[in-house]
């Protein structure tokens, strides 16, 4: 049996997976994995295992173990090692994820264009690649540059988008001989059917004004459309983008995003707030912050903010001051549904996302080029997206819409109506 016609078998057999018990499967998985490695070993050999041949080409020289994730789990797989030169079963890479394909993609990419041998071998160690030929690079390449390109420019028709959280990510790239910070600028949407939804990724020199107007008007030309609220922290130009842009729309700033303190770029109202005190009064301040989106409804949420505001001006006027300017900007949310409230008063739901963007890179740390960067932040993307499409709605059904014919108080404090009411 060779390895071309046991491809049909195996691809069978992972479509039918999901259809028997894991732990009925993940034994025969592993032993016709098995199989198939031997196999191909011996041809690679030119004599099957313990045969005395005089064509005999090469000799095994143990296995190696690696872990194989299928529908079924996780199985430990034995790879035989050959006494010269290496083998891998190519069938194996190739059932990859996407996101680890790129990994692997960027690593090798890494290692072709100079970069430290023992550097590398490092990157290698997370992934478990031991040997990528030239040719494979190219070709695996190639074909993620393929999906991830369909990805970031594919029709954006699933809209109106009532709801868009966005955000930057720092990554380190080289470029002209030095290293360079660049900034991944990602958005979330929720569709018009209540999943979410990533309608796009880009990479921009500085996060700034034009960076994130070039990014939304990349997103508005591929369909974005029907926004009501942006959600992010305070990046710089972010707002102006956003009154250009997308008119109509309003932004809340995130409140707090505690996982991310180490993180360049807008800083969550909480945060900055705690900066204008001292260390002791913190826990204080943090509280009284707090109990405003503990409110039952947006009178009460008013209510609640004006007495945290005396409350500061007595103590901290400096505080007081910073939060009172921000406050439309915080207390945003209010113009919409209650039963939403805390999915759109900050960027939280987006921290596993991010979570997941940087287990990738910071295995890299400092990527060869942009491409490289995109490339496994695409795939990454791309993945969660086709996730989130099969999972249950993020929303129910009628938020989206209900929320897209929620009136919203402008700054003379007129009622503005959507134009699905004004039309």
């Amino acid at each position: 049996m060779t390895a071309p016609d046991s491809l049909p078998l195996h691809a069978l057999a992972e479509d039918n997976l999901a259809a028997a018990s894991p732990d009925l499967l993940r034994p025969m998985v592993k032993t016709f994995a098995d199989a198939l490695m031997s196999a191909e070993a011996d041809a690679a050999c030119n004599a099957e295992y313990g045969q005395v041949s005089d064509e005999r080409a090469n000799h095994r020289n143990g296995h190696r173990p690696r872990e194989w994730d299928t529908r079924a789990g996780t199985v430990e797989l034995a790879i035989p090692k050959l006494r010269s030169g290496s083998y891998f079963p190519h069938w194996l890479l190739e059932r990859r994820r996407r996101a680890e394909q790129a990994l692997i993609s960027v690593i090798a990419t890494a290692c072709l264009l100079g970069v430290s041998t023992r550097r590398v071998e490092k990157l290698a160690e997370s992934p478990g690649v031991t040997q990528l030929s030239k040719s494979q690079v190219t070709a695996m390449a190639r074909h993620l540059d393929e999906q991830v390109a369909a990805f970031r420019n594919r029709p954006l028709d699933q809209g109106p988008y009532a709801f868009v959280w966005v955000d930057a990510l720092t990554q380190k790239v080289r470029e002209g001989g030095r290293i360079i910070n660049v900034h991944a600028l990602i958005a979330v949407g929720v569709n018009a059917d209540g999943h979410r939804e990533i309608p796009g990724i880009d990479v921009a020199t500085a996060e700034d004004g034009a960076g994130w107007l070039a990014f939304l008007r990349s997103l508005i030309a591929r369909g974005l459309s029907g926004v009501r609220l942006v959600i992010s922290d305070a990046h710089a130009g972010l707002v102006d983008a956003i009154g250009a842009t997308l008119p109509g729309a309003s932004w809340q700033r995130c409140r707090t995003l505690p996982h991310a303190l180490n993180r360049r770029g807008g800083t969550p109202i909480a945060r900055a707030l705690l900066s204008q005190v001292p260390k002791s009064a913190q826990p204080w301040v943090a509280t009284l912050l707090r109990t405003v989106f503990e409110q039952p409804d947006a009178d009460a949420v008013q209510a609640q903010m004006r007495h945290v505001l005396d409350a500061l001006e007595a103590k901290f006027p400096k505080a007081a001051a910073h939060l009172d300017a921000a406050q439309g900007d915080v207390l945003a949310f209010t113009a919409f549904p209650r039963e939403i409230w805390r999915q759109i008063w900050s960027n939280n739901p987006q921290e596993r996302l991010n979570k997941e963007i940087r287990r990738r890179t910071d295995v890299v740390g400092i990527f060869p080029d942009r491409t490289a960067l995109i490339r496994p932040v695409g795939a990454v993307l791309a993945e969660q997206n086709d996730e989130w499409t099969e999972a249950r709605r993020y929303m129910g059904l009628n938020l989206p819409a209900k929320a897209r014919l929620h009136p919203i108080e402008s700054e003379t404090d007129e009622t503005v109506l959507p134009t699905e009411l004004t039309a």
